[in-house]
């Protein structure tokens, strides 16, 4: 009961903090002669956070040292810091490390060089929350001059947006899903039931509490044991490569493309997506048992008979968060269950609440029909990106965008009722609340059309595909150009198909951008990005497009973006072969590689500015809107760049 009761909260718990904000790891080596070292591992630790030590019963720290070819381990490691020792009353005794913790381990050098692997396994917590379990790496070279260096968790290659807006489109979802035919007129004949049926108003909230819970477990473990299954047998490379590949190859973002549309025309009604009915026959006979096992059937019944309405839309929170890293599916499909369920438990408390509740009627089609327009909308962006990823050239960025227009055009006139659907009913009249909501999406539609002449549409750069695609441009002064003319780094290696945002001049070659770099005397301005990456966009448009930060960028820097989703395939002579003997034979991959080895990162976008013979001048960033601290982060490369 300990461990499940944790893990629930546990899974509750966890936020979007970046985990280079709360834990730092560094290394550094110290040479005692003779060819003995002694490895010195350290957490820097931010204020208010603590990681655990190894008494703790779930998310203990260990760091572990595996000696290459060479090198031998001498003795255990040890754990150098005093942890505050926390007796709680149902985790027990275990130890918490703030502001550091240090860790050493002795070896021994028996040839001209070797190498030995450290992996460290944490959790960061606070007083509100924690951090998801992180396992990170470095490999730490022996028998020369190496500096110390920090390192860096590894994050997957989606890019996608954040952790925080996942869950809240996940949680709008969850309550989306209690207002189709199939759910809502079930939210109150299940709480009388529990009410009724319990003895007691007390047993029954219990029971329609312990109802709540089956929901959420049945929605949210089927897909956590898949990805833990997943990682423990393949390890987090294995899990992070298929995410990558589920985030960028065509095949699966064609085939979410098609999932999408039949979501669509299921919800417009053009046939029902269920589930074998002896399936639901045997729940349900199990269901009249009674007891707690009758309580969980009762909630697999529910989620097999409303499996129509909710399917579509648990396919399709799960198909966006499959773009993040490891824990986000789980982590969004849990959001999304606990809003699903809240309503069975909530109104169990309040009783009285129910009859506040709005009558079944024709409106419950209605909700379902308007999720069918936006599922529509929405599967375009799978399409969008396979298109970008693979350069096909089918979906330009205007193509897009009259698709989005007609699309919730034809939304706007279905809530003025001048569209209707095989299972609508007639509409006389309309509410305030249909007027309000097309009021809503037809400005929608109106700030959508400038795009059509170029328009930045800064709100929605992460899921557009981007202005060099686009055909004709209409330019400030009033003259229209095509897309061609604004795209720039003709003679540069991938320029052809590669394009950098406003204008900018660049590279997509590093070895190209070092070699123009030490020839004009600038710094480096690496860019890993990627075409399916959202924050990429958002911060190109939000970011670099101010005034200040695109003078640097153009006057100060040579720009060099990075791809690390890019299906391109290279010549022979430029393929890389990994440690464990992969070849890497597209660009996307080479460069992921490149990021993961060299910076020990994986997710876009990152920065980092490089200064002569490969010196990283500051701290590489991330996702960050904020103008003022990324000026200033461009102005401080500068300045280390000139000492």
């Amino acid at each position: 009961m300990r461990n499940f009761l944790f893990t629930i909260l546990a899974l509750v718990s966890f936020t979007a903090v970046a985990q280079d904000q709360t834990v730092v790891w560094k290394h550094e080596t110290k040479d005692n002669g003779n060819g003995n070292y002694t490895l010195v591992v350290k957490a820097e630790i931010a204020d208010g956070w603590h990681i655990y030590d190894a008494t703790h019963p779930f998310t203990p720290t260990t760091v572990t040292f595996t000696a290459g070819e060479g090198v031998e381990l001498v003795g255990n490691t040890r754990a150098l810091s005093t942890a505050k020792e926390i007796n709680d009353e149902y985790f027990g005794k275990y130890g918490e490390y703030s502001k550091e913790a240090l860790y050493e381990q002795d070896v021994k050098l028996a040839t001209d060089g070797g190498k030995v692997d450290v992996v460290v396994s944490y959790q960061a917590c606070n007083e509100d929350n924690c951090t998801s379990p992180t396992e990170e790496e470095i490999t730490i070279t022996l028998g020369q001059t190496a500096p110390t260096q920090e390192i860096k968790a590894t994050k997957d290659a989606a890019g996608s947006g954040s952790l925080w807006g996942m869950i809240l489109e996940a949680i709008l979802w969850g309550f989306a899903a209690l207002l189709t035919p199939c759910v809502f007129p079930m939210v109150p004949m299940t709480v009388s039931f529990f009410m009724k049926g319990s003895g007691s108003p007390t047993k029954g909230r219990i029971n329609a509490s312990l109802y709540g819970l089956f929901i959420v477990l049945l929605y949210t473990l089927p897909i956590a044991a898949i990805i833990i299954i997943t990682r423990i047998v393949g390890g987090d490379a294995v899990t992070a490569d298929i995410f990558n590949w589920l985030a960028t190859h065509w095949l699966p973002n064609i085939l979410f493309f098609v999932v999408f549309m039949v979501f669509a025309a299921s919800f417009f009604g053009a046939f029902e997506i269920t589930l074998p009915s002896k399936l639901v026959n045997k729940s349900d006979e199990k269901s009249e048992k009674g007891g707690i096992g009758g309580i969980f059937f009762m909630a697999l019944t529910l989620v097999l008979v409303s499996f129509s309405c909710t399917g579509p839309i648990v396919g399709s929170v799960l198909i966006k968060s499959t773009a993040g890293e490891f824990w986000n599916p789980i982590l969004t499909m849990l959001a999304f269950s606990i809003a699903f369920a809240l309503p069975f438990t909530l109104f169990a408390f309040f009783p009285s609440m129910l009859k506040k509740l709005p009558k079944s009627g024709g409106w419950l089609n209605s909700v379902k029909v308007v999720l069918g327009f936006i599922e529509v909308a929405l599967g375009f962006k799978f399409l969008s990106v396979a298109d970008q990823v693979y350069h096909w050239g089918i979906l330009d960025r205007e193509v897009y965008l009259a698709i989005w227009i007609v699309v919730f055009t034809m939304l706007g006139f279905y809530l003025l009722g001048k569209i209707r659907f095989a299972h609508d009913s007639e509409i006389k009249h309309i509410g305030v609340g249909r007027l309000a909501l097309a009021i809503v999406v037809f400005s929608f539609v109106v700030y959508l059309i400038p795009g059509m002449w170029g328009a930045p549409l800064s709100q929605l750069s992460g899921y557009l595909p981007p202005l060099s695609s686009q055909d004709f441009v209409l330019t400030n002064g009033g003259s229209a150009i095509t897309a061609e003319a604004t795209k720039s780094n003709t003679g540069v290696k991938y320029g052809d198909v590669l394009h950098l945002p406003h204008g900018l001049n660049g590279f997509f070659d590093l070895e190209e951008a070092e070699e123009y770099a030490e020839k004009v005397d600038k710094p480096i301005f690496i860019d890993f990005t990627g075409h399916g990456c959202v924050n990429c966009r958002e911060m190109e448009s939000l970011v670099w497009s101010d005034e200040a930060v695109l003078d640097l960028l153009r006057n100060e820097y040579v720009i060099c973006a990075l791809y690390t989703d890019d299906k391109m395939a290279l010549p022979k002579s430029e393929w890389v072969t990994t440690d464990s003997g992969r070849v890497l034979k597209t660009l996307g991959k080479v460069n992921a590689h490149y990021a993961l080895t060299r910076f020990g990162v994986n997710a876009q976008p990152y920065y980092v500015l490089q200064g002569k013979d490969e010196k990283i001048l500051v701290e590489p960033r991330g996702y960050n809107r904020d103008i003022p601290s990324f000026i200033e982060f461009l102005k401080k490369g500068v300045e280390e760049y000139r000492k």
